[in-house]
């Protein structure tokens, strides 16, 4: 019986309809396998993954093959969003036995979870050079039943190798000239024609960028400026960002950045937010505003999730599929009599700019982009293109829309909500900073339960799963950033609660840094821990920034402690994958150069707005921010202890290490003073 019906994940709920009898993950479905000594199956994929679907209606639905899988193995589906944890496991198996991962992930497993075989997509014949399914289905179950010992050969080497993502390899300490080194390591790989790291596909490996970029302010790296700013151009201008609608696809298939894979997750569009407001604040370059401005314009458009009852709840949900109606980009591609139909007599001009040909350029159809006009033109004539792009979404918006993940995941909120907390304060938009603090609200208080975070909710329902340690670490990130902003003390207790949390359930004890999962999760064959950052920053390099900004927003030393000890459970993994270190990296110069900004002032008078606002008025990626109304004081250990007012005017001090700078004033002055840290220079 397919088992699906009930659960959270439309990723789950697509499959509650196939004949394969699937279950979900738990202890009921690995029973069955035990009780029947079948193999288990597990399937791996998410909502908004075009092979997924790809898989699923060619195999799933298929009566014959779902009537073999369910004659062999006992069948568990899993929605890597919901569990990626139990994801993450599986991807490390599969890749020990040689093979590329991605999604769907498909796992033999014994009915104890522990795998001996895996690929990822199958066809249901045999092509791509590929074996078909039921091939696969067939071979496997038959050496199960009359090899087992060369299953348990397998599941004995694979269980080796993953007891090791357990552990990190520890060091003294990571020096911030690492950091430097890594930079510029990761500039020379930056294609210098295209931007981007690396060949075809091409992902944003926005925590790449941000190294890069804290570097180049930091430490005077033009190659590394000039890699960040060609690379955010060409994604800007290219195909994989939606001109219409805003927003940026997951990644592109070739390595001019024009064919998406279309597909739009609240993740990568929250970093792409973070990453362009930095550039837009030393650049002032008016292409990033205009893609904050409508990449945020989406997320607050079309990413609201929605309660029970189709109201919207306040937090963001998880992603827009690749297809519509059946097929891949659909939804955002068009023909050349569509666009002449819609645009008229202004049709040429904007066909032109935006690579608009009989032919297309992918697969007959056109993905708009601007790839051979990436330089803005004229006021004028930016703004006669802006009223095409208006008529052209309009005519879009009558199309069948792509399929729509509207589950809320706390960690992907957090990178979110602190994205948005960012870009308010940097482009005076109190707008954006009351969107984040209502989705805020929302996680602290739906996704609380028995005092913890879980990682999921749906209209209305809380997934049973628990929080992970990126959901501590990406909403603690997001508390800071709002209590920075606003100078609510309530955000930075919530973040201290958090972190106490982790400290009791994930901290390994043993070797230091914090494990993905709690220590009362009992569904897993190992606890992973990592400082490698994925398409995501990991948890363990978010929350040495999370601990360094408690630490100067309280005085208490035990969190800079902490700070250090993550520091040092992965100092030796710089000897064998620094370029996967990079939020890791990028936080351990944040311990030893943080840029405190204090201003003291009455947050409801003009003049400290505008110190406030002169505070982030420039990239300072070092920069920690406490508004102080006159009568709080700041701990004996701060600085700035004792320093207020000046002649009953709000004043700012700017601190590095334990001196400040003369209470400063004028907003000019303190932004100078801000953005000299950020490049060494006083």
């Amino acid at each position: 019986v397919n088992r699906l019906g009930d659960e959270t994940s439309p990723y789950l709920l697509q499959h509650k309809d196939n004949p394969v009898a699937w279950q979900p993950w738990g202890p009921e479905a690995f029973a069955a396998a035990r009780a029947a000594n079948k193999p288990v199956l597990l399937s791996i994929g998410y909502a908004a993954c075009h092979w997924c679907h790809v898989m699923a209606h060619e195999c799933f639905e298929n009566e014959a093959i779902a009537r073999r899988m369910n004659e062999l193995f006992v069948n568990i589906k899993v929605d890597r969003e919901e569990r990626p944890d139990v994801d993450t496991i599986y991807q490390h198996a599969l890749a020990l036995l040689g093979e590329q991962g991605g999604w769907p992930l498909t796992m033999f497993l014994t009915p104890d979870g522990k795998p001996f075989w895996g690929g990822t997509y199958f066809p249901p014949e045999p092509r791509f050079g590929r074996p078909g399914f039921v091939q696969v289905l067939e071979a496997i179950a038959e050496v199960y039943a009359r090899d087992p010992a060369r299953v348990a050969r397998n599941v004995a080497a694979l269980e080796g190798a993953l007891a090791r993502l357990s552990t990190s390899t520890r060091g003294r300490d990571i020096a911030p000239e690492i950091a430097t080194r890594v930079a510029a390591h990761l500039a020379r790989a930056v294609d210098p024609v295209n931007g981007g790291i690396g060949p075809a596909p091409k992902f944003p490996q926005v925590p790449a960028l941000k190294l890069m970029w804290r570097e180049a302010l930091r430490s005077d790296l033009s190659e590394a400026r000039n890699s960040v700013e060609l690379t955010l151009t060409r994604m800007c201008q290219g195909g994989i960002y939606d001109h219409l609608g805003g927003g940026f696809a997951r990644y592109a298939v070739d390595e001019r950045w024009l064919v998406p894979h279309f597909e739009k997750m609240l993740y990568d569009n929250a970093q792409m937010i973070d990453i362009l407001t930095w550039a837009w604040q030393e650049t002032r370059n008016p292409l990033h505003a205009a893609r904050v401005r409508e990449t945020i314009g989406w997320i607050l458009r079309e990413m609201m999730a929605e309660d029970g009852e189709g109201a919207p709840c306040g937090a963001f949900a998880s992603s827009l599929d690749a297809d519509s109606e059946g097929e891949e980009g659909r939804f955002y591609t068009w023909s050349e009599g569509e666009i002449d139909t819609v645009l008229g007599p202004d049709a040429p001009a904007f066909k032109r700019i935006y690579d608009v040909t009989p032919g297309g350029n992918w697969e007959g159809r056109t993905i708009l982009n601007r790839i051979a006009h990436p330089e803005l033109g004229p006021p004028e004539h930016e703004a006669h293109l802006a009223a095409c792009r208006e008529k052209l979404f309009a005519a879009r918006a009558t199309r069948v829309r792509p399929g729509w993940d509207d589950k809320v995941l706390a960690d992907w909120n957090g990178l979110a909500i602190a994205a948005l907390a960012h870009a308010a304060m940097a482009f005076g938009e109190p707008g954006w900073l009351r969107a984040a603090e209502r989705a805020f609200a929302f996680v602290v208080a739906e996704m609380t339960k028995d005092g913890r975070l879980r990682h999921a909710w749906r209209r209305g329902r809380l997934a049973p799963h628990p929080a992970l340690l990126d959901d501590y670490a990406n909403m603690a990130a997001a508390a800071l950033a709002l209590g920075e902003a606003t100078g609510e003390r309530t955000c930075i207790e919530q973040a201290a609660a958090w972190v106490e949390i982790l400290d009791r359930h994930y901290w390994d004890g043993d070797n230091g840094g914090y494990h993905l999962s709690a220590d009362d999760a009992d569904d897993l064959i190992v606890r992973t821990k990592t400082a490698y950052d994925q398409a995501t920053p990991a948890g363990n390099g978010t929350m040495v920034e999370v601990l360094v900004r408690l630490y100067h927003l309280s005085g208490e030393a035990a969190y800079r402690d902490r700070a250090q000890a993550v520091i040092e459970a992965f100092a030796g993994e710089v000897h064998h994958n620094a370029l996967a270190l990079t939020t890791l990296l990028g936080n351990t110069v944040l311990l030893r150069e943080a840029v405190q900004v204090v201003i003291v002032g009455d947050p409801t008078e003009p003049r400290t707005h505008d110190l406030v606002t002169a505070a982030y008025g420039v990239c300072q990626p070092q920069r920690i921010v406490q508004i102080m109304t006159p009568d709080m004081t700041l701990p004996p250990s701060h600085p700035a202890h004792g320093k207020g007012l000046v002649d009953g005017r709000p004043a700012a001090y700017v601190c590095h290490g334990p001196t400040c700078s003369l209470p400063v004033q004028d907003p000019e002055a303190l932004r100078t003073a801000v953005r000299g840290r950020a490049t060494g220079r006083q």
